[in-house]
């Protein structure tokens, strides 16, 4: 009794969430850049948007992986459900943008929920296999059901609408940066407050030590669950922003190679740090692009040294080694 004599109000709980989620100097630094790209990289617009689609996809993942210790080998059926979803609705429904996120982001939680009762009940390596297997089966579906997906072909012939009915997506592609940097940045906000209030703090007790928090009475496959659906929610609707700014879904959307590229991109950045997704998708992406504009059929060499270096110098990710190099130069640091 004396415990809940002392405990603080709900609306405290929050304020103390926020306040544990509030924007640093890298977080300003951050869209600060993704702002300047507008004005002084133009050219390159249609590679930024692809870069943001890959940070939202990577920071979908890890929510699973990096928080909840799910481990997944097959987040791309999430992103492939979002797009085709987004893509239909568009073809069938309606071409307004926004409610086409909503669907992409609904049709991957429904997804989420059905295959999370099934990997959910098992660990370790059966986890990876099983999140493998329902990637694998779904990438069959979409192959063979070409009336609906397009098979080999893609999903093509869908409009999409003016945003808000006013901004039109333009050729070179000024629209759908802006759009997709907006949609990056209420997906970031929200992953901030989730993974610093309540319910994330205790997804980060389940992922440490599940036994612990199964004796302290916390549900923890209904939190496990709840965490998988947001996940695939999140990939859902980086999956749909790609259709929509593309006019184009093909089933490598729901490839494992598209599954192991976001796991390489939060590797590099670094896992269980929502700035990991921003850094290690953009290095990516951007050395990708490079690499496959300087040589177009050795460039995944560059990736895979690019890898393994990251591997063996910087294990903890990009960001852990910006951190310190940060730490080290701060006048605090120089004064001790």
């Amino acid at each position: 009794m004396a415990d809940l004599a002392i405990a603080p109000p709900r609306s405290s709980v929050i304020a103390d969430a926020f306040l544990r989620h509030r924007l640093s100097w890298s977080d300003a630094l951050i869209w600060l850049v993704g702002i300047a790209v507008y004005f002084v990289a133009s050219e390159y617009l249609q590679l930024a948007t692809q870069t943001v689609i890959m940070i939202i996809f990577a920071l979908s993942l890890d929510l699973a992986i990096g928080y909840g210790g799910i481990e997944s080998l097959g987040h791309a059926v999430f992103f492939g459900t979002g797009a085709y979803a987004a893509g239909s609705y568009a073809l069938y429904v309606s071409s307004e943008p926004i409610s086409g996120l909503v669907a992409g982001g609904l049709a991957a939680a429904v997804l989420g929920i059905l295959s999370g009762l099934l990997i959910l009940r098992v660990r370790g390596l059966t986890q990876v296999i099983l999140t493998l297997a329902i990637a694998t089966m779904l990438l069959q579906v979409a192959t063979t059901a070409k009336s609906i997906t397009g098979g080999d072909d893609g999903l093509t012939g869908y409009r999409i609408a003016p945003i808000l009915g006013q901004f039109e997506f333009d050729l070179y592609g000024h629209t759908a940066y802006i759009y997709g940097l907006v949609i990056l940045a209420v997906v970031f906000l929200f992953c901030r407050v989730l993974v610093n209030s309540p319910f994330g703090l205790t997804v980060r007790g389940i992922r440490d030590n599940p036994l612990r928090m199964r004796l302290l009475g916390v549900p923890v496959t209904a939190r496990l669950l709840t965490l998988y659906t947001i996940s695939a929610a999140l990939a859902g609707v980086a999956g749909a922003l790609s259709a929509q700014v593309t006019g184009l879904i093909g089933t490598d959307s729901l490839s494992f190679l598209l599954s192991g590229n976001v796991l390489i991109m939060l590797i590099l950045g670094g896992i269980g740090r929502l700035s990991g997704a921003f850094l290690g998708a953009t290095v990516f992406v951007v050395v990708s692009d490079r690499a496959a504009a300087i040589d177009p059929f050795n460039w995944l060499f560059v990736l895979g040294a690019m890898l393994i270096l990251a591997v063996r110098f910087t294990p903890s990710g990009l960001t852990v080694v910006i951190d310190r190099l940060v730490a080290r130069l701060s006048p605090g640091a120089r004064r001790t």
